[in-house]
Order: C-alpha cells, then sequence, then structure tokens
C-alpha cells in the first residue's frame, strides 16, 4: 500500500507578555486579571481558537519551555495544491493570528474579547511534502501602543510531511461494502466488510475463518458487554466484520452494549451508553484493540457524544485516546490526534474531535512515554461521518503511514470508522425509524 502525501501544519508554543502599567490606563492591560486568546485562519481553512498563555514582562521566554500545540491544518496534495496556486498568483500566502484579551465569548451578540493586535506569518508551502520548514520561531510585537509598551507574542509555525494511507467506503457500512485505497485518482479495492446481527445465542461475533475458542472469547466479551437481555427500546446485535482480498478477516467491530432508551425518554442517554468493540485476530480468536462508547447528546446541539479507548491486553484500564461530540444532523469529523488542542482541555465543537485532558497528552509528555500507548503519537486517523440528514454514508477514512505495520492496523481503524458511522443510526431517536438494513430480519415481518 502506498501512502498520499499530506502535510501538517502546526501553531504552537504560544505565549504573550504585556507590559503592566505603573498607572491606570485603558490602553495597558494588566495580563493577572484580563485572560488572553487567539484566533487562526488559514486561506480556506475552518477558524480555530487558543488560549495563549501571558508570562511577566520580564518572565522566561517560551523558547525554553515545553511546546505546546495550539492549532494545527492537515493538508492534503489537493489542498496543496490550490495554496501553492493562489499564492502564485495572488502574492503571498499569510497565516493570521489575532490577539485577544477578555473573556472568549459574546455578551448581547457583542464579543467580550479585546482585540490586542493581529499578526501575519508568510508561508511557503512548496516542497513542505518531503521536507519541514519552520516559518516562524520567536517573539513578535504586536499591539498600537507606543514602543516601549507593546505587547509581545511569541509562536512556533512549522509544516512537516504526514503522508497518510486514505481509505473510502464503496456504501453505508451496513450494506456490505467494499473499501478502496485512495491515491489521487487511483481506486483500489483493499478490503470488503460483512455487516450481521448477532443472534442470542451467538453473542460470541465469531467469524468462519475464526472457529476456535468459541468458550474463551464468549467469556472476554460477556465482560465488556451486557449478555442480558433488556426491556424497553433498544437497538443491539450490530457487528460488521473486515476482510481482506484473500477473504480473511482481519478486524472487527461487534456492538457489545445495546444501545437502550433511557426511562422516561427517547433518547440514549451519556449516563447508560450503547458501546463497540473493535477486535483483531490472534492466535486463533478475536482479541479487543480499542472500546467505542456513544450516547445522544441533550440540549441545542443534539449531537452523538462518544469516547474512544484502547484496551490493554492486562486487566489495566483503558486510556482515553479521543472524546467529543459531533452533530447528530450534520456529522463531521471524527479524529484521534495526540498532539491536538491542549488548549481546549478535550472540548472540542460539534463536527470534530480533539484527544481529551484524560488522554496521554494530559501528562505533558503528549503519551510519549506511556507504555503500551507510546506507539501512538502526533495525528493517528480521522473519518468522516455523515450525518442523519445525509441520503447515503461512505466514510472516507485517513490513517498516519507511522501507524500501519501491516494489513490489521489498517483493518482496525476501519472498522473502528464503521462503528462510529453506525452509531449515528444507533443512537437516532427512537420515535425515528431505521433503515431496513438495520432492522433484524424477525421486525421486517408483516404482522
Amino acid at each position: 500500500m502506498d501512502p498520499c502525501p499530506f502535510v501538517r501544519l502546526t501553531v504552537g508554543n504560544l505565549a504573550l507578555k504585556i507590559p503592566v502599567a505603573t498607572k491606570p490606563a485603558r490602553s495597558v492591560v494588566h495580563p493577572s486579571s484580563s485572560p488572553c486568546f487567539c484566533k487562526i485562519k488559514l486561506k480556506n481553512f475552518p477558524l480555530q481558537i487558543a488560549v495563549v498563555p501571558c508570562l511577566p514582562a520580564d518572565g522566561q521566554a517560551a523558547d525554553g519551555q515545553v511546546q505546546s500545540m495550539a492549532a494545527s491544518f492537515h493538508l492534503s496534495k489537493t489542498d496543496l495544491d490550490k495554496l501553492i496556486g493562489k499564492s502564485l498568483f495572488t502574492g503571498k500566502l499569510y497565516l493570521k493570528i489575532a490577539i485577544y484579551t477578555g473573556r472568549r465569548g459574546t455578551t448581547c451578540g457583542v464579543s467580550s474579547g479585546r482585540l490586542l493586535g493581529k499578526v501575519s506569518v508568510p508561508l511557503d508551502l512548496a516542497g513542505t511534502e518531503t521536507r519541514a520548514c519552520v516559518f516562524h520561531n520567536g517573539w513578535i510585537t504586536v499591539g498600537k501602543d507606543a514602543k516601549s509598551a507593546s505587547a509581545q507574542f511569541h509562536l512556533n509555525v512549522k509544516a512537516e510531511p504526514d503522508p497518510r494511507f486514505v481509505f473510502q467506503f464503496d456504501g453505508e457500512p451496513e450494506c456490505s461494502p467494499q473499501v478502496f485505497q485512495i491515491q489521487g485518482n487511483i481506486r483500489q479495492p483493499v478490503f470488503t466488510c460483512k455487516f450481521s446481527f448477532r443472534t442470542t445465542g451467538d453473542r460470541n461475533q465469531r467469524s468462519r475463518s475464526l472457529p476456535s475458542e468459541q468458550s474463551s472469547t464468549r467469556g472476554w466479551l460477556s465482560s465488556f458487554g451486557s449478555e442480558r437481555e433488556r426491556p424497553g427500546k433498544e437497538r443491539k446485535g450490530w457487528s460488521i466484520t473486515v476482510h481482506d482480498l484473500s477473504g480473511s478477516p482481519v478486524a472487527a467491530a461487534s456492538m457489545v452494549t445495546p444501545f437502550v432508551a433511557s426511562p422516561g425518554s427517547d433518547r440514549v442517554s451519556r449516563s447508560n451508553p450503547g458501546s463497540w468493540l473493535i477486535l483483531r485476530p490472534g492466535d486463533g480468536t478475536w482479541k479487543p484493540w480499542g472500546r467505542l462508547e456513544a450516547w445522544r447528546e441533550r440540549g441545542a446541539s443534539d449531537g452523538l457524544g462518544y469516547r474512544f479507548e484502547l484496551s490493554p491486553d492486562t486487566s489495566a484500564a483503558g486510556i482515553v485516546l479521543a472524546e467529543s461530540t459531533l452533530s447528530s444532523s450534520k456529522g463531521g469529523k471524527f479524529v484521534i490526534d495526540l498532539a491536538a488542542n491542549s488548549a481546549s482541555n478535550g472540548r472540542s465543537t460539534p463536527g470534530s474531535s480533539t484527544s481529551p485532558a484524560c488522554s496521554p497528552r494530559g501528562s505533558g509528555d503528549f503519551g510519549y512515554g506511556l507504555w503500551p500507548y507510546c506507539m501512538y503519537r502526533g495525528f493517528v486517523m480521522s473519518a468522516s461521518v455523515e450525518g442523519e440528514a445525509s441520503k447515503c454514508s461512505k466514510p472516507a477514512v485517513e490513517v498516519s503511514v507511522q501507524h500501519v505495520n501491516c494489513t490489521e492496523d489498517a483493518a482496525a481503524f476501519v472498522a473502528l470508522s464503521a462503528a462510529i458511522d453506525l452509531s449515528i443510526d444507533a443512537c437516532r431517536l427512537f420515535s425515528q425509524r431505521l433503515r431496513k438494513e438495520l432492522c433484524p430480519p424477525q421486525d421486517l415481518l408483516p404482522y
């Protein structure tokens, strides 16, 4: 499998030095009482917001501090060609950053932050698919005050090659589609998916190619999920198996905890989520690799809440790698990125995902030193998720080259993307009817 070229443009190591006024003045802000943040914009990409730490005017320079990520932009070959082409005809390409003092948000429709200044960093992205490039690393003077009282803003802007394998489902996961690897205009089939229902007598979700270890498989599967029959509204028993082109199963996603409507409600609640187990073959049986929980958020967003954690081989608790919310109606992107925006504290807007504060990166080392999770660093994977309003969902999956050493590695991420996509339907309000492919055969029989 050959990867596609990608470039990761990152903004990090932010800091702000604001001079302290010797006497009250409107033009000077006291850093101890005014939180700061910035808005980061790259042409045609969504705006990103990050908190900016304040340092004393005579404090330690940010150059000697631990690098922290504030924002990142993932550029495909198509994105690069567009940005480089525009810079050729319209002049230099710039990364634009606006720095604000005051709290984020709005009051009576008016932004509560006060603009301190703006910074533009010129970018030359040509050749960054093969070599790293630092566009800026150091302090910049911002603000309109006198030069002796101007604020100082520190940032690091760099681009690095980040090649990825790109996969595309050829149809809805529940329709047992093929999965293609995409490289430019070339589409090559690499996997097939088989969607099925587990019955009460076959909860071990085993493939014909893995007939042994039935009793042991049933044992650990029941420890992850719920074997009991639950009264009331529920969706259960879904599973999807990923096969390579020879027909051998290489990964699976199995619904191990039913998606059940909470009492007196029509939705799956956060307090009682449904869950999937992502499985990989090993020693003649399925072994757990990760666990995905999903539920329906309340409130204005009415989104799909989820949490994904790796399942260790030992009895140790799993480590959460992604936890966020997607728009139930519009969908978004599921992302595992262990160098994501640390300023967000694991909270992101609907339609995207960042690694939470309780993930390995929350320890300050971005998960690099936590075995067995040290193999996962930086960008890991992303998957597009269509919402309920979409007529057809064909998930696109990107996986970092550094996290794929064999076919089973790639297949596990494909199975995870299928599970998050199917969770949109599993978490539909129970007043809404599912499409026929998601209903067990007995539910389709005429009365």
